[in-house]
């Protein structure tokens, strides 16, 4: 569950920089995200950070289970 979880959160992350880098700097749309949703530019950055959570979170449970 926690590597399913990983993944989600890495693909999270690619998905929320590249959004972001490039409406800000490129005026294009990068990902797939935008073909899903209509995103503000800052909330790319809120999907980024979610997923840095996420693989945060992961990372501890699996510590704290090992001892």
């Amino acid at each position: 569950m926690r590597g399913i979880i990983n993944v989600v959160a890495v693909i999270a992350i690619i998905q929320g920089l590249g959004g972001f880098i490039g409406r800000m700097w490129f005026d294009s749309e990068w990902g797939f995200l935008h073909r899903l949703v209509e995103l503000p530019l800052p909330a790319y950055l809120g999907v980024a950070l979610a997923g840095v959570v996420a693989l945060v979170w992961a990372d501890t449970s699996k510590k704290r289970d090992r001892g």
